[in-house]
């Protein structure tokens, strides 16, 4: 029953392979990998009294670990161990086939495949202790792989050094134990990584629908979600908080001039150069187009126009790779809790407008922010 589920869970990471190949990597690798073991387990079930079929039933069990571990590896964006891979593999053959036919030793023997997934197994948990998250899904899938290699460790040792019978095909209580266990492990582990998966495709999805595709930076939702938090921290805190509006200028002749695909590259490129110029604190989003939004928490109108000024330098500067432009900036700083977020949007486009105005390429702030800031002070 074990092994035709593992059968079935092949066949649920692969179809979530097909569906999401790009943001969850490695779950091909641990299709195949209970693939191969569900082939090792049938293999080893059938083998009889042949070595050769005990042989292979091994190798396709070591082979499955091991793509269990470069699927491991590339979910965590690492470089498959396949040195590691592939030295498992034939150390198998070389080890079990040595103490089989040259000098037969079957403690030896299960000593030998024993360390081999140990190592396996170990390389699994290093991976993950260095790579996950701190979350309940990674401590569940690393806790199943421990759990795991302590049971193959523990027979190997028992091989070498006490009188229980570690063999599988015996009836004594601990090759039933360690059959059960390492076969609910098995489905468990796939289970534990599935857990991980799904984590990493809800940040992945949650991230896309607040990020915008082309910039990486904040969409309208994103930021609307940003300045719930920062409003309600003002509102808590008595501070205050200022806004830039920023607007490529003439951004319609660079399209023309150049194609849509520079226009991008702009784009990206202020993106990137307004995130360098802002604080760990700060947040940019783009509005659509070439508009984009800067939250800046906690800032009074001085700093707020040092920040946009530091901003509009960085954009005249020659760069490779994008062609020549500038940015209007409007600014808006807000200092009762009761305005709402439309509220200083609408007097920091009404400054960004005034700057557009006056000729582009220059900083304007809304009117009524001047007022609001000699009032408080």
């Amino acid at each position: 029953m074990a092994t035709l589920m593992a059968g079935a869970m092949s066949v649920v990471l692969y179809s979530a392979h097909l569906n999401f190949p790009k943001e969850i990597q490695g779950l091909r690798n641990w299709a195949q990998a209970l693939v191969l073991m569900v082939a090792g387990v049938v293999i080893f079930a059938v083998h009889g009294n042949s070595n050769i079929l005990l042989l292979c039933s091994n190798v396709f069990i070591v082979w499955g670990l091991g793509f269990m571990v470069i699927g491991t590896e590339r979910f965590y964006q690492l470089r498959p161990s396949w040195r590691l891979f592939h030295s498992a593999w034939i150390l198998t053959i070389l080890g079990l086939g040595y103490w089989m036919w040259i000098k037969p030793s079957f403690t030896t023997r299960v000593a030998v495949a024993s360390l081999l997934v140990f190592i396996l197994h170990v390389r699994g948990l290093f991976v993950i202790w260095k790579n996950g998250d701190n979350h309940s899904s990674t401590w569940f899938f690393g806790s199943l792989i421990f759990i795991e290699s302590i049971m193959v460790m523990m027979r190997g040792i028992l091989a070498l050094t006490s009188s229980t019978d570690v063999n599988l095909m015996g009836t004594g209580v601990f090759a039933s134990l360690y059959l059960a266990i390492t076969h609910l492990m098995t489905l468990l582990m796939t289970v534990g990584f599935m857990t991980v998966c799904t984590r990493r495709l809800q940040i992945t999805l949650e991230r896309r629908s607040t990020m915008d595709p082309l910039t990486q930076v904040l969409n309208r939702r994103g930021f609307a979600d940003i300045y719930a938090k920062e409003h309600a921290l003002m509102r808590r805190e008595s501070t205050f908080m200022t806004m830039l509006n920023i607007d490529i200028d003439y951004f319609k002749k660079i399209n023309d001039a150049h194609g849509h695909a520079v226009g991008d590259c702009v784009l990206v490129d202020v993106a990137q150069m307004i995130g360098k110029a802002l604080r760990v604190s700060d947040h940019v989003a783009r509005f659509g187009g070439e508009e984009f939004v800067v939250l800046l928490p906690s800032t009074g109108l001085d700093r707020a126009l040092h920040i946009a000024e530091r901003i509009q330098a960085a954009l005249r500067a020659p760069r490779v790779g994008v062609p020549p432009y500038t940015v209007s900036i409007g600014v808006a700083c807000q200092i009762s809790a009761e305005e709402s977020l439309d509220g200083i949007l609408v007097r920091a486009d009404k400054a960004l407008y005034s700057a557009k105005e006056r000729g582009r390429n220059r900083i304007e702030v809304a009117p009524d922010t001047v007022t609001q800031m000699r009032v408080r002070a």
